[in-house]
């Protein structure tokens, strides 16, 4: 017979208290980590407006239900929407999310640590509004970078070791995680609140990974971080109205996350919480592409010259890359949407190996149709390098390496082997690419907002203590229009 299960309720699971721990006490004591939020915050709000031009984003904007009104709502950049916290967290991260522009985290898993600023300024702006209207402080931008720090740190220190595309989930259950605890901290929640709103979050499980692979990627990878941000407020808000968490969540045998989703292994920490993910952040600079692809268009780029003219004699293009890449946007046959295709690297070097440039647009159906991109992607050979693999993994180096060589048929010549280990946004390449940075952020704002509107917004933006110091209310106002 078998003995009954002890009803006795666990101590907190250590990831869950570590975690709350970080956010109620850990100290930022980083000037660069700072610099750097402000950069990834500049940066993911241009990627915001940016998108508005698209109108298939568009749609999943605004209240549910049509003409809602929300006093002290939380305002959506580019629009005269103000919303619901929960909502505003979904449509603040859908914007962020959708052209696949926004910064990325490289490791066993990967992901995009800006996604949490959907619930982050959603959840800011309220309050400071509720706050003013109730005659106490806002908040200020630098709570907001403090609390972006943190939420980087969370889901990318979790992604080091832990890979959840292995077992066939995706990665927003670390942003749910992450934005999950910060926002809970934003709330006034404290060590015992944080825990049992994140508990919550580990209870609710993860997204299968089904729609960004082949052959079911769609554009609900464009949505999915909105949603798990906005979840994140609500879990947060029930939190602080007093719901009960539970104990061992991620380690309950039979019936925790472990077990249930994570094939029986525990998540492991490999360092302790500090800056150390955003001050190792990766940036989209020059154009939007899954982050596995950013070297390899950067190659194509340098090879356009010598094919342009050649496209016809082309016999093969060997792309060597690493494991990471292979398994994720290694894709051949027809792809059904610009979904579809910002996910396929053969399709990504085509665009670099044709046009000599990538846009959003070149996603959309019209470029799609061009005959040329899919008679590249069949004389694609996708190697793997093992070194690059290793050095993809290395938290020294975090690499993202792509080479590319293209045969000719006519007289067997070739072109070089176009090799690029770290791409424009790696930290290694800082200094190159911030300027370039505040150029794209400058170029973004231009789509949406009239002159002198942007050059307010980028003055503010490029003054880190300026920025620091301002209200969020302020801040957020300044992007309506």
């Amino acid at each position: 017979m078998n003995r009954p299960i002890s009803n006795a309720r666990p101590a907190p699971d250590q990831i869950l208290v570590d975690i709350a721990e970080y956010v109620n006490s850990g100290v930022i004591d980083s000037d660069s980590a700072y610099d750097t939020a402000r950069h990834c915050l500049i940066d993911s709000l241009g990627c915001a407006v940016l998108a508005l031009r698209y109108p298939e984003c568009a749609k999943h904007l605004g209240p549910i239900v049509p003409g809602t009104h929300v006093p002290h709502g939380a305002r959506i950049p580019g629009t005269q929407f103000a919303l619901d916290p929960v909502q505003g967290a979904f449509n603040i991260g859908c914007l962020i999310r959708w052209l696949d522009y926004n910064d990325t985290w490289l490791a066993a898993e990967w992901g995009h640590p800006s996604d949490n600023l959907g619930g982050i300024l959603a959840t800011a702006d309220y309050l400071s509004r509720r706050n003013l209207a109730e005659g106490r402080p806002p908040l200020v931008m630098r709570d907001v970078l403090s609390t972006m720090i943190k939420a980087y740190e969370i889901q990318g220190v979790l992604a080091l070791e832990n890979s959840l595309n292995r077992v066939g989930l995706d990665h927003v259950l670390f942003v749910k995680i992450a934005s999950t605890a910060v926002i809970t901290g934003m709330l006034g929640g404290q060590v015992e609140e944080i825990i049992d709103a994140v508990s919550n979050a580990f209870v609710d499980g993860g997204n299968l990974r089904v729609y960004r692979q082949a052959p079911n990627t769609g554009s609900r990878k464009s949505w999915a971080a909105g949603d798990a941000t906005s979840r994140a407020v609500w879990l947060a808000l029930m939190a602080m109205r007093g719901e009960m968490g539970y104990p061992s969540a991620s380690t309950a045998k039979t019936w925790g996350f472990h077990d249930v989703l994570f094939k029986g292994k525990s998540f492991v920490r490999q360092r302790p919480y500090g800056s150390y993910v955003i001050e190792n952040i990766l940036f989209k600079i020059s154009f939007p592409a899954e982050f596995h692809a950013q070297t390899a268009v950067e190659c194509a780029f340098k090879l356009h010259d010598q094919v342009k003219n050649r496209l016809d004699e082309i016999n093969e293009i060997t792309i060597t890359t690493h494991e990471s890449a292979i398994r994720i946007i290694d894709k051949t046959g027809p792809l059904h949407n610009a979904a579809d295709r910002d996910h396929c690297l053969q399709y990504i070097v085509a665009i670099g190996l044709i046009y000599g440039t990538l846009t959003a647009d070149h996603y959309e159906d019209e470029v799609a149709a061009d005959p040329r991109i899919d008679a590249l992607r069949e004389k694609m050979t996708i190697v793997e390098e093992p070194q690059y693999s290793k050095d993809y993994l290395d938290p020294d180096k975090l690499s993202i390496a792509n080479a590319i060589q293209v045969h000719f048929k006519k007289d067997g010549s070739t072109t070089e082997k176009v090799t690029i280990e770290y791409p424009l946004g790696h930290r290694r390449r800082r200094s190159e690419a911030i300027p370039l940075l505040e150029e794209k952020f400058t170029t973004n704002l231009a789509t949406r907002f009239p002159a002198k509107q942007a050059k307010a917004i980028i003055r503010l933006c490029l003054d880190q203590k300026h920025l620091e110091a301002t209200r969020v209310n302020e801040f957020m106002q300044m992007f309506v229009i």
